[in-house]
């Protein structure tokens, strides 16, 4: 179940790094902005789960826009450093606010996610980014993660684009937030810090940038890991660590990185019209 709540999260920052080449490291933030709408939602006021998972995911987005706006007209590291102050903002604020339970967490938070809902939203959104990765917002997207000059000169509003990205993958960290929340039934805002912004990235990266299958994929497969190590227990994270090392080296455009499934699709077709003829 918990593959399948971060499956939704990197596909949100697989849209803004991935997709749109937007760098943040602030991901967490809005992870943790859903989780925290969600369940105080649900506990304190008694509002139907999935009314409150899509709230989550509003919140989030909401923040998401309201941060796009000034900071999306940075780029590359510049971009990366102001979604990480804003991730420590966030965590900080968190921390020292009543209604959230403050340093010491969130806590009786009722158990709502399942592996069947998680599965739902899961296929959701992997629709959702597919349809829109082959839209015609996808198609921006990717002239903006390319050249963005280029695009300007194309006629693209590439300013509007980057926020509507950055809100949709904030919309999908919202949702994933909602569900780890009601899956754990704690929360505290140091799970939100900058290592999970990080190990979300990891799962976009190492599963190929840009691409939907590698970032389930990748996401799978470094969640699993460390579980699968567990009988080596206190050489677990060194070990891995050196696989993340040594897939970078191997694989550096990632596990599905440049791989054209339609491409690969195709040309079996090809083959098997031909064998048939």
């Amino acid at each position: 179940m918990l593959v399948g709540i971060f499956i939704i999260a990197a596909l949100g920052l697989n849209l803004i790094t991935g997709l749109c080449g937007q760098l943040t490291f602030g991901h967490a933030a809005f992870l943790s902005i859903g989780a925290y709408t969600a369940a105080i939602l649900t506990r304190d006021y008694h509002v139907p789960f999935l009314a409150s998972l899509i709230l989550g995911g509003l919140m989030a987005a909401i923040f998401g826009i309201l941060l796009g706006i000034p900071v999306l007209k940075l780029t590359g590291d510049y971009l990366g450093i102001a979604t990480l102050g804003f991730g420590e903002i966030v965590r900080v604020a968190f921390t020292n606010m009543k209604i959230t339970g403050g340093a010491i967490g969130l806590a009786a938070i009722p158990r709502a996610s399942n592996l069947v809902n998680v599965t739902v939203f899961v296929i959701l959104a992997v629709v959702a980014v597919v349809l829109l990765e082959n839209s015609r917002f996808g198609r921006a997207l990717k002239a903006i993660r390319e050249d963005e000059i280029a695009a300007e000169a194309m006629g693209v509003n590439t300013m509007w684009y980057k926020i509507q990205a950055f809100g949709i993958g904030c919309f999908l960290a919202g949702i994933s937030g909602g569900f780890y929340a009601h899956m754990l039934q704690y929360l505290n805002p140091n799970d939100f810090g900058f290592l999970k912004s990080f190990e979300i990235l990891n799962f976009v990266v190492l599963g190929g940038l840009g691409s939907i299958p590698g970032t389930i994929v990748g996401t799978t497969v470094l969640t699993l890991a460390p579980e699968f190590l567990r009988f080596v227990q206190e050489y677990r994270m060194m070990i891995y660590g050196l696989l993340l090392v040594l897939m970078m080296i191997f694989r550096p455009n990632g596990l599905l990185g440049g791989v054209n499934f339609r491409r690969l699709l195709r040309r079996r077709k090809q083959k098997a019209a031909a064998l048939s003829s």
